[in-house]
């Protein structure tokens, strides 16, 4: 949405296809944009390819840009079929791949450029599908630097706000197991039983919140955390808090939320895992501990609450690395310029 919103304001045509029941085919349409619904169905996979590409034929569609896997096959078949200019995969998680045999033909076959949302994920492209350095771009998604800004408006939060109560360290994410959130349960109970005072939220939607209420109880810390549910407003709850954790465990390339934080000014602790260190930089523009490690989540949480004059310092370095390298703007022109390179 990112990338499309930024083109159609560049005054180009944008489409986007997705599932009918996604919120993100609402969003494109309040957006104004063309919108296609398609239900991936692996099984009508022939028949939708030929649909697909006489479509992109129709709309004269230049640029097909795909971002996951049953639409990387499903445009990429049907993108070939209709002679489509330039067709990119993109790539925002890493992930292993069981078949390196066939997958190399998604990002090969059906790809004429890569672009991966981080360093470690174009390393182990180029390393299992031998990708040469033309064939692939390291491009995070860009942050909207006005909108994700220190300066503003603060959620309301179930915690309470008034002078001398304690700091709130919270996750805004996606609620999978893979993110870390028992990692986090696990680094509240070591913070409460250390005697260390502070207000906890989870932020985000997804599986169900029963099934992290449980998770939080197992890990000693129910009753101690929060959960806030799916938020619209992210950068008012980002402000809103004292520290922000990313303790993933793995298939993440660099997160957004991340980069938003940061925009944001707010302390980021992170775990080592994927692209996070990209951009949490260790006493740079945050703090990174070992993934796995609730120990060593809960030591940083403590040092950035302890330490505010360095903490302060990294705030201010991670506002300064998104404006310079991640904002909407600078990712839209350095796509611009990949793709004006293939189109001529």
């Amino acid at each position: 949405m990112a990338e499309l919103a930024g083109f159609q304001r560049r005054g180009h045509p944008v489409w986007l296809a997705a599932h009918p029941q996604s919120q993100i085919l609402k969003r494109a349409r309040d957006a104004g944009m063309g919108t296609r619904e398609c239900a991936f169905d692996r099984r009508l996979l022939p028949f939708d390819a030929v649909r697909v590409a006489l479509w992109l034929r129709r709309e004269r569609i230049e640029i097909v840009n795909t971002h996951s896997s049953r639409d990387g096959w499903l445009f990429g078949l049907a993108a070939r079929l209709a002679r489509t200019p330039l067709l990119i995969r993109s790539r925002h998680i890493d992930v292993t791949y069981p078949n390196a045999v066939v997958s190399r033909h998604a990002f090969t076959t059906f790809a004429d450029h890569v672009l991966t949302t981080s360093q470690k994920i174009t390393d182990h492209f180029q390393r299992i599908f031998h990708l040469p350095d033309d064939r692939i771009t390291t491009l995070p998604t860009g942050i909207d630097v006005t909108r994700f800004h220190p300066d503003g408006e603060k959620a309301e939060l179930p915690v309470r706000r008034e002078p001398g109560t304690p700091p709130v360290v919270g996750m805004v994410s996606v609620l999978r197991s893979w993110k870390g959130h028992h990692i986090f349960f696990e680094a509240i109970r070591r913070l409460r039983e250390s005697g260390r005072d502070f207000q906890f939220v989870v932020v985000g939607g997804g599986a169900s919140v029963e099934i992290f209420e449980g998770i939080a109880k197992t890990h000693g810390a129910a009753g101690q955390v929060t959960f806030v549910g799916h938020r619209e407003d992210v950068p008012e709850v980002l402000r809103a808090l004292d520290v922000l954790c990313i303790p993933s465990i793995k298939h993440e390339g660099i997160p957004q939320i991340g980069l938003q934080a940061l925009a944001c000014g707010t302390a980021v602790v992170g775990s080592d895992c994927g692209g996070i260190p990209e951009i949490i930089r260790h006493g740079v523009t945050g703090r990174i501990c070992p993934a796995g490690d609730a120990a060593g989540l809960a030591a940083r949480i403590a040092e950035t609450i302890d330490q505010k004059a360095e903490t302060d310092r990294m705030c201010r370095a991670g506002r300064e690395l998104v404006e310079r390298q991640h904002s909407t703007e600078h990712m839209l022109d350095r796509l611009e310029t990949l793709y004006r390179h293939y189109l001529g």
